[in-house]
């Protein structure tokens, strides 16, 4: 790459990292692979045929208004919209505290760019979501890892960081965490409530996944827990299409008042057209149609690949069995570098995530992966998992 410019780039650019999973990605085209790598929502879940109804909607109710410049805060319908939705999930409030973006990627950018001073501690879990780490790390922080198990993040292990130094916030994906599948337990989230209501900390709560849940009773989110301190973020990708680009969040007023202001600044508003698109879907209830649908699809490819894992897997490794998300998280015995393990796959034609991505520190995570089971289906899932097991008995520590 020419060089002739790097004196013009400024100093953030240094702590800037490429996505590692869309590098790693790329041999995912090859001819004749199976992916159970990226967390790509599978085209089927598109309401494709719906969409001509509510496009047509959109054009009727709304005219040229869908096509025109509009508030920073988001689409007026689209907001009104998800504060119904949002009632579904005992978040209560008002299309005014509703802030729209362009995909909830778009949200953590600017949560990074109005809380982050170069220097900052920022509290994760241990794994975490390496889209987060990617956007905050422009920013410059430092980080610290919070253990983890079972039921989500720990709480002695949160207290004791937050009281020994200061964090600028804890950043948590609390239900079908990506990329564990975990979910924060209810007696846990009353815990770290408590934890961070005392202390006065900051949590960041990313809820992308909650709606994919294929058994048990669903969890309130943890913003209900503590809302005067926690951001909400959460998204449409999961549950209508990613390439809408449609993320939303709700924060304390004057988190709230910032994000609006660097909105403004950034790209003046989100999409007008895809958020009147995602408004007709939810009002006219075809969201509520098409969820269970996803669902439909989702959950036996996940029970085929729990089941496939069993029949293939050697007995040295073991696994999470979530029971919702698009996450299924593998731990293998010290000595394995999944990374490496990763390329012997691919020989074999199956692609997976190597876990060390999502680790502040990667040599913490190096036997470890994340099986992804929404974009192939069961045959295609059998298939790679017994494929991806015969190479894991062939491995050496296997």
């Amino acid at each position: 790459m020419p060089q002739m410019f790097q004196d013009f780039l400024s100093q953030r650019t240094l702590s800037m990292r490429r996505n590692q999973i869309r590098e790693i990605l790329k041999v995912v085209s090859q001819p004749g692979m199976i992916s159970l790598a990226g967390g790509i929502p599978a085209p089927e879940t598109f309401p494709i045929e719906n969409l001509y109804r509510i496009n047509e909607a959109v054009l009727d109710r709304y005219g040229a208004a869908a096509l025109q410049y509009d508030l920073t805060e988001g689409f007026t319908p689209f907001r009104e919209a998800l504060a119904s939705y949002l009632k579904l999930k005992a978040i209560n409030v008002s299309a005014d505290e509703i802030l729209v973006f362009n995909g909830s990627q778009n949200v953590l950018d600017t949560l990074g760019k109005i809380l982050i001073t170069p220097g900052d501690i920022i509290a994760l879990e241990t794994p975490s979501y390496l889209g987060a780490i990617s956007a905050f790390s422009a920013y410059e922080p430092n980080y610290v890892s919070i253990a983890t198990d079972d039921e989500g993040i720990q709480p002695d292990a949160l207290a004791e960081t937050l009281d020994r130094q200061q964090v600028k916030f804890i950043y948590l994906v609390t239900t079908f965490q990506n990329p564990t599948g975990r979910t924060l337990s209810p007696a846990r989230r009353r815990q770290v409530a408590e934890i961070v209501k005392e202390r006065g900390a900051l949590v960041i709560e990313d809820d992308p996944y909650s709606d994919l849940r294929y058994r048990g009773e669903a969890v309130a989110p943890f913003y209900t827990y503590a809302p005067e301190n926690t951001v909400y973020l959460s998204t449409l990708s999961k549950v209508f299409a990613p390439g809408l680009r449609l993320g939303f969040c709700v924060a304390p007023p004057l988190i709230h008042e910032w994000l609006y202001t660097a909105k403004q600044g950034a790209d003046l508003h989100s999409n007008t057209y895809a958020q009147a698109l995602a408004s007709e879907y939810i009002c006219s209830g075809a969201i509520y149609g098409q969820v269970p649908k996803i669902i439909e699809l989702y959950r036996p490819r996940q029970e085929a690949m729990l089941a496939a894992m069993e029949a293939h897997f050697p007995g040295s490794y073991s696994w999470t069995e979530p029971d919702g998300g698009m996450f299924i998280w593998v731990e293998g015995p010290a000595g394995v570098d999944a990374e490496a393990l990763y390329w012997k796959a691919v020989e074999e034609k199956v692609a997976f995530v190597p876990g060390k991505f999502f680790y502040i520190n990667p040599e913490d995570g190096l036997p470890t992966m994340r099986l992804n089971f929404t974009r192939a289906d069961e045959a295609g899932i059998r298939t790679a998992i017994a494929a991806l097991g015969r190479v894991m008995r062939a491995f050496p520590k296997a």
